[in-house]
């Protein structure tokens, strides 16, 4: 199961980097996870300041 951003997201840019497949990009208002690229390998919940990702 793909990883989610919450509404806590706000927009740092430091999960986008950490991600190994690029399933994660900027959008509207936060940064945005997409789940047909994530792999659920968690890199980016570690880096998050605001803890705004987690499993879906």
């Amino acid at each position: 199961m793909a990883h989610v951003i919450s509404d806590a997201c706000i927009s740092c840019g430091s999960c986008e980097g950490e991600c190994p497949t690029t399933a994660i990009s900027q959008g509207d208002t936060q940064y945005n996870i997409d789940a047909d690229l994530c792999i659920d390998c968690g890199a980016c919940v570690s880096v998050c300041p605001t803890d705004a990702i987690s499993a879906g």
